[in-house]
């Protein structure tokens, strides 16, 4: 019988065509069910409204078409086995099959390309087209055999079309560490760049522009790399097992992947007339392809108070309570769904007495105060970090019976150091019973949000986990969270502060865009590069962030910029030590109860940048369509004033639409097409559409 079946298939094969069975194997070759299967030649295939991917069997390369024009060519995949290079190129055999799906991008097709060879591995390219999408396809790379072992697959590579004009190549930091900035780099040859997950070139005047990057981030760590060649078609490739310290922080290679079967990350692919829908369109891809781990977030835009701004380590018991009153006393109209967070930060635990074992009832005491005035308690933690670590590797870690030695993230002789603590391995049983003690505590407290920090070290690659399925730094990174979040339950709005910013998208509710920024003009600028190039990560998250406003001593232009900065990144966290009367609370009392400002942050999203040529800086204007409204920030970060002309085409308005319009910080209308913004100073401008 089993013979006859071999025979049948075989005969059905020959013939052109293949209905096959459903199994429940690994392997991506037999994931089909009603296929049909080609004989070797040209095959071409659709995705979204006008794109076109042609695969050439007897080569095994593909092309990518747009429009009619080819914008990806001589593609191809590859893998390290065995310490070498193994291409699609070599193979001989290339049969083809496709079958339809439907998953959380909707009805659309898998188109399987089986690759054989003598002396090699399989090899399985796998694309997945959407009819209904534009713009984009997903393709992944499946390697097969016995006893495999690789940390470098490579689902797409080739040369890149040329896009004219201000090219820009952009750089994308893997995490918000180290004050590190996005760079849209000039694409002039000689030229690469190297970027963590995602990757885009696009020209900066018309706007056209490519998106590659992974959309899976629980295995491998993914760079993205362009190149433009002088005497030769620019080029990218796009693969799992990037390492690079300055980026990612690791000091080690990646860590391997083993067994009969070893995928690679899913990798998007688009081609779009304006680059910025395809950085939203990635954000949103990579939300539906890995879904939240944590539960979603229905309640209103959080807003509210952190203490780090400006308390810091004088952070105690009287000074939270003040803040709460000047909170629930001074501004009221400081809400939104008629609640403000008062977060708690590094130093809380000068509120406990006896040490961490001893007691929380101080803490408790302010979570209970905070409610009663109507606010919601907030907390700080870095779960997988060992700030003490020089006091020794004997010391007990709280909550187990381990030593803080034998949690510690081992790389190589030695171990994961950055940001002066040392990595805890989330996959020991020490930190994760250290993590149930804390995280219960603080739960026991009442508090409502959490904001967890130094997320980075538990995505560090290893020379060894303790949980030995655990081979790569974001295995053990999914291992950890997951941990955190079951332990959270659904008590706590999240918020992730330093944190790898693709992969943390399943696991918190909100994100800070940069690093630690404050009060100054130089501070508003850091955070809004990230703004500029990370501003589509509002829809991989339920909302990023732009850390604490704080308005101290400077000059009220620069409060207006830095208050703005947080408006148009889509929540307003604040951050000046208002347990003492200043300046900053008459300024705060003045400008934070703006109904029209509360309105912008009811909606909860990041606006667009317009401009996308500013290297490691930030353009002066961001833009934003909410309902029948129509925003424009605009930021002056010069000492000399300047004079806007509002291009009502390039800001996505739409042309000759600058009627209506009203600046929101001066409470005046705009009756030309231009406004004057002074030196060091920002505006929010207003168009109503309705009118």
């Amino acid at each position: 019988m089993q013979k006859f079946s071999t025979w049948l298939i075989m005969a059905l094969q020959l013939a052109g065509f293949l209905c096959v069975y459903s199994s429940s194997t690994t392997s991506a070759s037999a994931k089909t069910i009603t296929t049909q299967q080609f004989q070797q030649g040209d095959i071409s295939f659709s995705y979204g409204t006008a794109g076109t991917v042609r695969y050439n069997q007897k080569k095994g390369t593909f092309s990518v078409i747009e429009n009619g024009k080819t914008v990806l060519n001589n593609c191809y995949s590859k893998a390290v086995i065995g310490g070498k290079f193994i291409t699609s190129t070599a193979y001989k055999n290339i049969t083809y099959t496709k079958t339809p799906i439907t998953d959380g991008f909707g009805k659309g097709v898998k188109h399987i390309f089986t690759l054989t060879g003598d002396n090699l591995p399989g090899m399985v390219q796998v694309f997945y087209t959407y009819p209904l999408h534009k713009g984009y396809f997903f393709v992944e790379l499946y390697i097969e055999g016995k006893n495999l072992k690789t940390n470098y697959m490579e689902p797409i590579a080739g040369n890149m079309a040329t896009i004219a004009g201000d090219t820009r190549s952009l750089f994308v930091p893997f995490d918000n560490d180290t004050f590190i900035s996005y760079d849209s780099k000039s694409f002039k040859a000689p030229f690469t760049n190297t970027s963590a997950e995602v990757g885009t070139v696009f020209d900066n005047n018309s706007r056209n522009g490519v998106v590659l990057g992974s959309v899976e981030h629980e295995t491998w760590k993914t760079g993205v790399r362009t190149s433009a060649k002088k005497d030769s078609a620019s080029t990218f490739e796009v693969w799992g097992g990037y390492t690079d310290e300055a980026v990612n922080r690791d000091k080690i290679a990646h860590g391997y992947m083993s067994g009969s079967t070893i995928k690679s990350p899913k990798v998007f692919v688009g081609w779009f007339s304006d680059w910025r829908t395809g950085m939203e369109e990635f954000g949103k891809a990579n939300r539906t392809a890995e879904p939240p781990y944590i539960f979603n977030w229905t309640k209103p835009t959080p807003i509210g108070w952190n203490s780090w701004g400006v308390m810091q380590e004088k952070l105690n018991y009287d000074k939270a309570i003040k803040v709460a009153n000047f909170f629930a006393d001074s501004i009221p109209a400081f809400r939104n769904g008629n609640t403000a967070f008062i977060d708690l930060d590094s130093f809380w635990d000068n509120m406990i007495s006896g040490g961490w074992e001893g007691d929380f009832g101080k803490l408790k005491s302010f979570a209970d105060y905070c409610k009663s005035k109507g606010l919601q308690p907030g907390v700080y933690w870095a779960p997988f970090t060992d700030w003490g670590w020089k006091g020794g590797p004997d010391r007990k870690v709280l909550g187990s019976n381990y030593t803080y030695g034998e949690t510690w993230t081992k790389v190589g002789d030695g171990y994961h150091d950055i940001d002066g603590a040392r990595a805890t391995d989330p996959t020991h049983p020490g930190t994760l019973q250290h993590i149930d003690y804390v995280i219960g505590k603080l739960k026991a407290c009442g508090f409502k949000m959490i904001k967890i920090d130094f997320l980075g070290h538990a995505a560090a690659e290893s020379s060894h986990f303790y949980d030995p399925t655990v081979t790569t730094g974001m295995q053990a990174y999914k291992k950890g969270m997951e941990h955190l979040i079951d332990q959270l339950g659904n008590q706590m709005l999240v918020y992730a502060a330093i944190s790898p910013s693709l992969a943390t998208g399943r696991y918190a509710h909100m994100r800070r865009i940069a690093c630690d920024a404050f009060k100054t003009i130089k501070d508003t600028r850091y955070t809004l590069n990230s703004v500029n190039y990370g501003w589509w990560q509002t829809y991989l998250y339920n909302y990023v962030d732009a850390d604490h406003v704080v308005l101290s001593t400077e000059s009220e232009g620069a409060n207006r910029e830095r208050m703005l900065s947080a408006v148009i990144t889509g929540t307003f966290i604040t951050g000046d030590d208002f347990s003492t009367h200043g300046q900053w609370s008459d300024r705060a009392k003045a400008m934070y109860q703006n109904p029209e400002i509360l309105k912008v942050i009811q909606h909860g999203k990041a606006f667009r940048p317009v401009e996308g040529n500013t290297e490691t800086g930030t353009t002066e204007q961001f833009a934003l369509k909410i309902d029948n409204n129509f925003y424009l920030a605009l930021f002056n970060y010069s000492d000399t004033d300047k004079t806007y002309t509002i291009d009502t085409k390039r800001i996505g308005l739409g042309t000759g639409k600058t009627t209506n319009a009203r600046l929101l910080l001066q409470g005046t209308d705009l009756t030309t097409n231009s406004v004057v913004i002074k030196a060091g100073d920002a505006e929010l401008l207003k168009f109503d559409l309705s009118k």
